[in-house]
């Protein structure tokens, strides 16, 4: 498997899960047709329709009616990693600095006593603060203080061995990007002890993963997570990836461009859009009502006077509500059965391929299930008394 996520990417995968989505929708409209349903124009997918809007010729050329549904929402992938607070990263820091000195001092041929740390001092000012079932926040900071000073000692200390050793300095590529990681760690964990603030741009919540990003979801179990965002859409109960990053963004921006990607795989807009209140913004309504499709929730302004009006919005509403669980759906799949609630892999494109690959079997498992569904309302219709219980 390691070798596969090294040959396909997220790019490829998400063109490999289109293409199956392509297939089995070509297969799907195969059937309908076999079915005597009619047949779409093969000019292009357009329509030849009389109308007074060109005075030159007695007909003119317009695109197909919106047709389906597109469903819309975003979700997180937590990677494994330990709760994140200050004092703990600092601390992790402070070790992994200690094991660096150690790899270059002993590569350097221990040349005089080793530089002081104070390595046993700061674990056991850790060890008093974590033992503590309820530390104040005057006691925390105090202590997040100290290991702020560790930490920039042992930093200072590296650059000075590191000054000294040149190239043969013994240490790994990962080891290197660990210091790296580590310098931007402090600066940020120094600002907002400076600031007596818990927030910054572009903020590391784990030395070995410093891709990894809070996501503040306001969930019932976990107001934030931590790992990549996913955007994806739901046609027909297959499941594309349209946006995964590792920052934190807005899903409703992302509505526009998977309208868009909807008209380019099956030639016409979608008929509704099933999203909640997040893509109702003004942008995403006056784009929609331009191309004639339905946002779902409620309207704005005032409700109509018409109270027969009214219960067929609301009917609506609710429909659309119920048809949009197949996405909640389709994550709690993920997360249950095929890893989405964890992603194990450390590496920042390993974990991406691992995300959209989940995706991509996810689809192929229901292309599965509608094969078999239909295979066996084949065999209903071929001998019905061949299902039957008493056959057996």
């Amino acid at each position: 498997m390691v070798h596969f996520r090294k040959r396909f990417g997220n790019k490829a995968l998400i063109e490999i899960n289109e293409e199956i989505c392509r297939a089995a929708r070509e297969a799907d409209e195969k059937k309908d047709n076999d079915d005597n349903k009619p047949e779409p124009p093969k000019d292009g997918n357009k329509e030849t329709v009389e109308g007074k809007n060109n005075p030159d010729k007695d007909s003119f050329e317009v695109y197909p009616a919106n047709q389906g549904k597109l469903i819309l929402d975003a979700t997180c992938a937590p990677a494994d990693i330990r709760y994140p607070t200050d004092l703990s990263l600092l601390n992790e820091a402070r070790e992994k600095l200690d094991d660096i000195i150690d790899i270059i001092h002993k590569t350097l041929g221990k040349p005089g006593k080793r530089p002081r740390t104070y390595r046993q001092i700061a674990r056991k000012s850790y060890l008093n603060i974590i033992r503590n079932r309820k530390p104040g926040k005057k006691t925390i900071r105090k202590a997040i203080g100290k290991q702020l000073r560790y930490v920039k000692r042992n930093l200072g200390t590296v650059n000075r061995l590191l000054a000294k050793a040149g190239d043969e300095h013994g240490l790994s590529r990962k080891q290197q990007e660990t210091i790296s990681t580590i310098r931007k760690l402090y600066e940020q964990q120094r600002h907002m002890f400076a600031n007596r603030t818990h927030k910054i741009n572009d903020r590391i919540v784990s030395i070995s993963q410093p891709h990894v990003r809070p996501i503040v979801r306001g969930k019932a179990t976990a107001d934030v997570e931590f790992g990549a965002k996913v955007a994806i859409s739901i046609v027909n109960g297959y499941a594309q990836v349209e946006k995964l990053s590792w920052d934190a963004f807005n899903e409703g921006n992302t509505l526009i461009a998977s309208v868009e990607c909807y008209n380019q795989r099956y030639g016409f807009y979608p008929e509704a859009v099933q999203a909640d209140k997040i893509y109702r913004n003004k942008d995403n309504l006056r784009y929609c009502a331009e191309r004639g499709i339905r946002l779902s929730g409620p309207r704005l302004g005032r409700p109509p006077a018409d109270k027969t009006l009214q219960k067929e919005l609301r009917q609506l509403e609710r429909q659309d509500a119920g048809e949009r669980n197949a996405v909640e759906g389709k994550f709690g799949e993920g997360k249950r059965r095929y890893g989405l609630a964890r992603i194990m892999a450390r590496l920042k494109e390993t974990a991406e391929s691992v995300i959209c690959l989940q995706f991509l079997v996810m689809n192929l498992e229901h292309r599965l299930r509608v094969l078999l569904f239909n295979f066996l309302r084949y065999l209903w219709g071929q001998n019905r008394a061949f299902l039957r219980p008493a056959f057996w």
